[in-house]
């Protein structure tokens, strides 16, 4: 990979290429394990060993195909997947996993360029129209296995092209967006239409859908933040990660930004929340030219190998350095934030924290926390960044007027065994 040094000086992927000697060498540490746990640790169950194999014999187009099997889109996954399969690859015992994730990368980047992938449209269609709401993996996913069925398929983005959290949320470092673009051209090209700018509820009347399609996906994602309603909330220069990394996103897509910027240049950032959110925050603000940037974590601080509570193959809680942290920032885990402090004219200039101290159960899990006595203090900041995750889907709109039911989290609630609604 690029140094930091030279990388935040760009919004680009920065991850170079491996030789073909490399790749062969990690698909040949695969030991085709009679019971493949990393098989099992993947999510979509990708057949790892064999692609493994056919990658180590030089055949491209086999490994992609037995990759395509599998998983829709692994120019998305081979990028910003946190690899569960590495975790649970019986190499990663007592030495390093095989590189799965850099492995179906390239896979899949290779057919692309060899001409292995081409848009297949079903050779029957069945009369069946389905509408997918939302363009995000999931709703891209849906439709296209959608459409390998026969059916036609119309997907609804209510952003102004298509992708969701790939297009807006993730950013170019980790994924640039002519990735996005080639798969979209690819399932236009397979007969799935896309309609932008179409936010069902408000400009595209749910009646319509309902009349006009046969069955309707819901896939909008989990868009509504979890807030930190403390004191000083209001204060200006406190705002939520993904206002500020899809800002970002539609700069550097020459797109309007529609609201106030948010601009990291000369501040000093405080990231509130330790996950990937958190570190994508940090990425795009040393790319702003920020001052500084903290990121804070209100659970205690991982261990950085397993412990008998994380007992392999399970995919491990452990301490991550990723390549936002490397190109700088200083990070603190049992922090708590008590309230937001403002200059008189309301712009945020501090944030009052303090430190916690955990309770830690039989089975390693933090449970309760007490503040730590004489550890409160203010520290200057100009911007706030708040990632601690998403509650649920947005219920004005679409979901209320469909009147579908919602579980006690706020989620829509479907069927186990079918998916579908009430």
């Amino acid at each position: 990979r690029e140094e930091a040094t030279t990388r935040v000086k760009h919004y680009g992927e920065f991850l170079n290429e491996l030789p073909s000697s490399e790749l062969n060498r990690q698909a040949a540490r695969c030991m085709d394990c009679g019971v493949p746990f990393c098989q099992s640790g993947c999510p979509l169950g990708n057949v790892i060993p064999e692609f493994n194999d056919a990658v180590y014999q030089g055949k491209w187009e086999q490994a992609a195909d037995i990759l395509l099997s599998t998983n829709n889109f692994p120019e998305f996954t081979g990028r910003i997947c946190p690899a569960p399969c590495e975790s649970a690859c019986v190499l990663g015992i007592n030495r390093p996993p095989v590189s799965i994730e850099e492995i179906e990368k390239h896979i899949i980047e290779i057919a692309f360029d060899k001409g292995y992938i081409k848009a297949k449209a079903p050779l029957i269609r069945t009369g069946k129209k389905v509408a997918v709401i939302g363009s995000g993996p999931a709703g891209m996913a849906a439709a296209a296995q959608l459409n390998k069925a026969g059916h036609e398929v119309t997907v609804f983005e209510r952003d102004d092209a298509p992708g969701g959290l790939l297009r807006y949320g993730i950013p170019d470092f980790k994924l640039q967006k002519n990735v996005v673009d080639r798969r979209v051209d690819l399932m236009k090209e397979e007969g799935i239409i896309f309609k932008c700018n179409a936010n069902v509820g408000e400009n595209v009347e749910i009646s319509t859908l309902l009349r006009d399609f046969n069955a309707i996906v819901l896939a909008g994602g989990s868009t509504i933040p979890r807030d930190l309603p403390i004191p000083g909330r209001e204060a200006k220069g406190v705002h939520y990660a993904m206002d500020f990394l899809k800002q970002q996103n539609k700069r550097v897509a020459s797109r309007d930004v529609s609201s106030e910027d948010i601009m990291a240049s000369g501040k000093n950032v405080i990231v509130i929340g330790g996950g990937d959110t958190g570190s994508d925050c940090i990425g795009t603000s040393n790319r702003h030219g920020a001052k500084s940037v903290t990121q804070f974590e209100i659970m205690p601080m991982p261990p950085d190998i397993r412990t008998e509570n994380m007992p392999w193959p399970n995919y491990p809680m452990l301490l991550k350095n990723t390549s936002s942290h490397e190109e700088g920032a200083q990070r603190a885990w049992s922090v708590n934030t008590k309230n937001f402090i403002a200059d008189e004219d309301g712009n945020l200039k501090a944030l009052k924290v303090v430190d916690v101290e955990w309770e830690i159960d039989a089975n390693g899990r933090p449970t309760s926390f007490k503040e730590v006595a004489g550890s409160e203090r203010d520290l200057p900041c100009e911007l706030v960044l708040l990632a601690m995750g998403f509650l649920h889907p947005q219920k004005e709109g679409l979901i209320e007027k469909l009147g579908v039911e919602l579980d006690n989290r706020g989620n829509v609630k479907a069927s186990e065994h079918t998916y579908q609604t009430n």
